[in-house]
């Protein structure tokens, strides 16, 4: 087997144009099990006093893919079990501590697509569910094993009180909103109340709308964190992609965001010929609306395609990279081959607004497969 992703977790990651060198390792015995993982725990803005609960976070959600995939999983378990650790996380908007809405409530969006098969799982503004993309999985599931009775179409998207029933009709647990909500979420909840009531009050006329609505935005984007996702291969070259979010701040109860759209969250799709390359992505950021002054978003990207070598042997060559226009990102990404996840918070350079600049990074992995 061969791993490229070898280095330690305080080397910075290069541009594009520069790729981490490759480091062998030995085993022509039986063919591995392989894979890699990419994933991101929000783009937005990373104090440095927290730098390690955000990379803890991306290291464990690695390793738990990495660990769904050494046991001969898919692409498409791998990435929900990384979304899962991601959405336990308490520092992340995503399943507990997520933002709470107008009403003091948490309404999460999921969505998750499986590239071999290109079917798609989602669910927006669901509450009382601890991990939204445990639901958005068992729909795609669902979804694969055809029609229901009477020839009817199996749902692959449900939103609400439609999405929390029919999750614990198919045994995933419900959890109470007030257990997932926690110390930080809700003095965000208070002092966002607060400055909405005194933004309000102020409020004269048709000309502050715009100026309340941007400071509003403005406050809720700078210091919190979006959507998590990630994206994974397996050895087989199946890839799949994930995204969960809590939404926005104080946002209407009953809105849905981007991360649970088909199309606009997340995508992945299988290669359909040799000369073709396999894609994974999946976003994080504000709606893009011209109007908006910034554009704050965030994505994560893999490609990847499958080349069959001397003697019968195989490899995958994964093409990886993040990139936002906030402040910060905070990814990870592991191979199989790999003893530990490697984890990073990118930054926007120096004086550099942002929503007006963009950071981009990533790198290549080869998973080699070993001739039986």
């Amino acid at each position: 087997m061969e791993s490229v992703m070898n280095c330690a977790d305080e080397q910075q990651p290069s541009s594009m144009a520069n790729l981490w060198s490759n480091k062998q390792e030995s085993s022509r015995t039986q063919k591995a099990k392989g894979g890699f993982v990419l994933v991101h725990a929000g783009a937005g803005y990373h104090s440095e006093s927290k730098a390690k609960e955000y990379k803890h976070v991306c290291k464990k959600a690695c390793q738990r893919a990495v660990d769904q995939l050494k046991a001969g999983a898919l692409a498409v378990e791998a990435v929900a079990a990384a979304l899962v650790e991601l959405e336990d996380s308490p520092f992340t908007n995503a399943g507990m501590g997520s933002n709470l809405n107008l009403s003091g409530e948490i309404e999460c969006d999921a969505s998750i697509m499986d590239g071999k098969s290109l079917h798609f799982g989602a669910v927006g503004a669901i509450s009382g569910i601890k991990n939204p993309v445990s639901v958005a999985n068992r729909l795609l599931k669902e979804g694969q094993k055809g029609k229901l009775s009477a020839g009817r179409i199996p749902p692959c998207f449900l939103v609400g009180r439609g999405a929390h029933d029919w999750a614990v009709c198919h045994g995933i647990p419900s959890c109470p909103s007030e257990k997932m909500a926690t110390k930080f979420s809700l003095s965000a909840y208070k002092r966002n109340k607060r400055k909405m009531e005194l933004a309000e009050r102020m409020d004269t006329g048709h000309s502050q709308t715009k100026k309340r609505r941007q400071s509003n935005e403005n406050g809720n984007g700078s210091g919190c964190l979006d959507t998590v996702g990630a994206v994974v291969v397996d050895l087989e070259g199946n890839v799949a992609a994930a995204v969960s979010s809590g939404g926005l701040a104080m946002k209407h109860p009953g809105r849905i965001g981007q991360a649970a759209h088909y199309g606009c969250g997340c995508w992945a799709e299988n290669a359909r010929n040799i000369d073709s390359y396999s894609t994974a992505v999946s976003t994080s950021g504000s709606p893009f609306l011209a109007s908006e002054d910034r554009v704050l978003g965030g994505v994560i990207v893999l490609r990847c395609c499958t080349c069959v070598e001397a003697q019968s042997s195989q490899n995958i060559q994964v093409e990886f990279l993040w990139s936002h226009t906030t402040e910060s990102m905070c990814v990870g990404y592991m191979s199989v081959q790999d003893s530990k996840a490697k984890t990073h918070i990118s930054r926007l350079p120096s004086g550099t607004v942002p929503g007006q600049s963009l950071a981009i990074e990533g790198g290549v992995c080869r998973l080699m497969g070993v001739t039986e």
